[in-house]
């Protein structure tokens, strides 16, 4: 039960069932409501598996092609900014409120894992939260801890999906509580707070890898006059 509240208290606040359901409203606005049920059901259904996968090959799989945690935040953070940018910029709501070609519905389930799922839901904070799970799980000692660990932490995984899918399916029923001119404002209030993520992601990345060239850099000290003087920090 520790193991399982302490893995959905990580995940909950940086995956934001709630905040990402705005953020899903408006880039399905011109679906139905069938659509958008369907599109909530596969990103639900593929952030369970970002999730899942994440925890025990995610380390493996960076180790692999030499990718940091820092660079994944990065480069994670760039797309979800432009994401929060977009939105931002989009035309006003007469424009927007255009019907859509037929073949639109088709766009909307080829992006059902992108951006949709990966990195607007389960983006790069998700995957560093997961690994970083995935490395404390090394404090367990026999198998049977390890089996209980990857257990609670697949249900704690379950119930984030099953928000997911909640938050997102009924994301509709925001607009008719508000209206569209309140839920405009509120979608682009949230476009600007996931632009602010975005560059928290970046910064966050950003900093961890000029800590480690200020590390390097203080890990030499040169003496006038002298042979280089090498400090080795732990």
């Amino acid at each position: 039960m520790e193991i399982f509240l302490l893995v959905l208290a990580a995940l909950f606040p940086v995956v934001n069932p709630p905040g990402a359901g705005l953020i899903f409203l408006s880039m399905t606005k011109h679906a139905s409501a069938a659509t958008r049920r369907m599109l909530a059901r596969r990103v639900a259904v593929n952030s369970f598996f970002v999730m899942a996968i994440s925890l025990p090959v995610g380390s493996l799989i960076l180790r692999f092609y030499g990718i940091s945690i820092p660079v994944l935040r990065v480069a994670g953070g760039l797309i979800v900014a432009v994401a929060g940018w977009k939105l931002l910029n989009e035309g006003s709501p007469k424009a927007t409120n255009v019907i859509p070609p037929k073949g639109r519905k088709t766009d909307y389930v080829h992006h059902a894992f992108y951006p949709l799922t990966l990195p607007l839901t389960t983006g790069p904070g998700t995957i560093a939260v997961m690994i970083s799970l995935g490395f404390s799980r090394a404090a367990y000692s026999d198998n049977a801890q390890d089996l209980e660990f990857f257990a609670a932490s697949l249900l704690a995984t379950l119930v984030i999906a099953s928000a997911i899918y909640v938050c997102f399916a009924y994301s509709d029923r925001v607009e008719r509580i508000l209206g569209r001119t309140g839920t405009d404002i509120v979608v682009r209030l949230t476009a600007f707070i996931l632009f602010c993520l975005g560059v928290q992601i970046i910064w966050t990345g950003a900093s961890e890898l000029l800590g480690t060239i200020t590390l390097q850099k203080a890990a030499t000290v040169v003496v006038p006059g002298q042979n280089a003087i090498c400090l080795s920090f732990t």
